[in-house]
């Protein structure tokens, strides 16, 4: 049976997320249903395929007549979602009321009996009103509802040091990426010396079940983040965590120092910090930086050539290249005029800043380029930043010592290992129209020289209308063709007829779709890294190219690094030609993120464009959420 084509495999390579190393099942799903989270949670995607016209030739061998074209099925992508935050209700705070009544009989003892003005004002809180989300209102009702439990933030008729330090936190809360509107308590002010003690000690209460509905809200969200990621698309698809906060107002009650354990609470990992550290000196920098340098560049420009946009051009790499970069390129920089020409020594001075920025360092002056040059000012910067620390919520607190880190809008993938950056290189992701997921997972298995297991999606929309036409189209192109397990010739195959039972795959193969070798992390996207045929995408600077899946510039590289051996290693196993899977000795994580600003090895922060718009719909929720909570009682 010859083998597909380069063309061919070029073609399908583009719709190639989905593998399997033996044949489909009889259930097969599409292509779509794969890649956008299978039959399961949030699943929008159906795909129809006509029913046979006679159940009985579908059987092997038994050729249909010629039917009637019916219309192919459809598959539509996951949806973006108008973000519904986390209901706010009020607190029961008639459960605080004290069981017991006090004070109904005068004691008769003539020694005087200290008053509890603890006791006395916890009356107060069955009137206080506060709106919180369930999971904090449960936590509040929890407390305060225990009579022996003491107040937190009120003593002595006035707040507490405990309660002013927390509220120092909170007001700082921007620090960590958060918005200090969602946790702006009011302090109650009055005179204590001429104040009603009744007035004085209602507002004192509501104060108290205020400050802590806040702290508890406070905490919540710097552990696990403000969002449901879930709920902003089908695309993202995490186990929200669970944060416990029964035992937090007591921890705080007890806690030496208030401040310290609220600013604990958030991610311990050295890429928040470096977030953080970000933050804070774009803030202080807001508004200082009024550079902004215009290259209106039509098209590209190449060596050699000329426009009266290089003076600009170069201007821009002054001001956003490197110190390193600036030292090496000295002597260009002092000897340029401003002439429009781009010399050789400009061309050296471009690419080395190319390079720097993570673009492909040709020389050649494009868009990206020219974003690159332009920047972004320093608003644009601090939104992506407070997005990417929500989005780190949503990940472990301590990514590990050993772990796989797709950045998608950097088409880049970083392997570390001893809690440092072994291995890095480029890829190509999912399109717009097909975008990848953003979740975690753990690598488990490589696969040398693997089976292509054609989607039913393929198979419908692309395939279908050819074997309609010549139905000896898979068995000259060297695909396998099973119906119900058989192997069969796709001549003796009804393609009129429903294909839920036929399953087509492409051996392996130089010109095999998934090149030499693919990485699983299982999950119900069934997106995985693999090689590919098509080298040539790895050279443009945008590389959302996909079906979803991650191609990757160096697959040998990083089945090495996973695998904990070498290329030549690697190597020897491909060159058997034998289809093998291998599992890591031991499994480890793979984050497939999504993070338009994330520090490099050196802790450098870097920026990338919002390639999904993802960004915008991640902000479109931060705002409805800071609306919900703040709304009136």
């Amino acid at each position: 049976m010859k083998l597909v084509t380069k063309a061919a495999a070029s073609v399908l390579a583009l719709s190639c997320c989905i593998a399997a190393a033996g044949a489909t099942s009889a259930n097969a799903m599409t292509l779509m249903d794969f890649i956008r989270g299978g039959q399961g949670r949030q699943q929008s995607t159906q795909v129809s395929a006509p029913a046979m016209a006679n159940p009985a030739q579908a059987g092997l061998g038994v050729e249909a007549p010629a039917q009637t074209k019916e219309p192919l099925p459809s598959v539509s992508a996951p949806k973006y979602y108008t973000y519904k935050p986390d209901p706010m209700r009020l607190v029961a705070s008639n459960r605080f009321a004290d069981p017991v009544v006090t004070g109904a009989v005068a004691d008769a003892s003539a020694t005087p009996v200290a008053v509890d003005t603890s006791a006395s004002q916890r009356r107060y809180l069955t009137e206080a009103q506060v709106m919180a989300t369930n999971d904090v209102a449960k936590a509040l009702e929890a407390y305060y509802a225990d009579q022996s439990k003491p107040l937190v933030w009120v003593a002595d008729n006035v707040i507490n040091d405990k309660a002013k330090a927390a509220m120092a936190v909170l007001a700082d809360a921007g620090s960590v990426g958060l918005d200090p509107a969602d946790y702006a308590v009011q302090a109650p002010s009055f005179d204590p010396a001429s104040v009603d003690p009744t007035m004085r000690d209602r507002a004192l209460m509501q104060f108290e079940l205020a400050l802590s509905g806040k702290v508890l809200m406070f905490v919540q969200d710097t552990i696990r983040g403000r969002l449901d990621p879930n709920k902003i698309s089908g695309y993202h698809d995490f186990k929200r965590k669970d944060v416990n906060l029964t035992p937090v107002l007591g921890l705080l009650r007890a806690s030496p120092d208030v401040a310290a354990y609220l600013n604990s609470r958030s991610p311990s990992n050295q890429e928040f910090a470096e977030l953080k550290g970000e933050l804070a000196k774009l803030r202080a920098e807001s508004g200082s930086d009024s550079t902004h340098i215009s290259i209106s560049l039509t098209g590209t420009l190449k060596p050699g050539g000329s426009s009266p946009e290089m003076a600009n051009i170069v201007k821009a790499i002054q001001h956003r290249g490197s110190d390193a970069l600036k030292v090496k390129n000295a002597v260009t920089l002092a000897a340029y005029k401003g002439t429009p020409d781009y010399t050789p020594e400009l061309v050296a001075l471009v690419e080395d800043f190319q390079k720097e920025k993570g673009l492909t360092a040709d020389g050649v002056i494009g868009q990206s380029s020219v974003r690159a040059m332009v920047g972004e000012n320093n608003d644009m910067k601090i939104q992506k930043l407070v997005i990417a620390m929500e989005q780190l919520r949503w990940l472990p607190s301590e990514l590990g010592p050993r772990y796989v880190f797709i950045n998608q809008p950097a088409f880049m993938v970083y392997y570390h290992n001893n809690n440092r950056e072994q291995l890095s290189m480029r890829v190509v992701v999912g399109g717009k129209e097909h975008q990848t997921f953003f979740f975690e997972d753990q690598v488990q298995t490589v696969e040398f020289n693997p089976f292509w297991g054609v989607p039913q999606s393929i198979i419908i929309n692309e395939m279908l209308p050819k074997l309609r036409a010549d139905p000896n189209y898979l068995d000259r192109m060297g695909y396998q063709v099973e119906v119900g397990g058989h192997a069969v010739a796709s001549s003796s195959v009804d393609w009129y007829g429903s294909t839920k039972s036929v399953s087509v795959r492409q051996p392996p193969s130089s010109d095999n779709a998934l090149g030499e070798l693919k990485i699983l992390f299982p999950n119900s996207h069934a997106i995985y890294m693999h090689d590919t045929p098509q080298k040539s995408f790895f050279k443009k600077d945008m590389r959302a190219l996909s079906h979803g899946c991650v191609r990757l510039a160096d697959p040998r590289a990083m089945a090495a690094a996973v695998l904990n051996t070498t290329v030549d290693d690697i190597a020897k196993q491909i060159a058997t030609g034998q289809n093998k899977a291998v599992p890591v000795p031991q499994k480890f994580p793979i984050y497939i993120a999504y993070f338009t600003a994330w520090p490099n090895k050196d802790g450098v922060v870097q920026y990338f464009n919002d390639v999904y718009d993802r960004d915008a719909a991640t902000q479109k929720a931060l705002d409805a959420t800071t609306k919900a909570r703040t709304a009136q009682i």
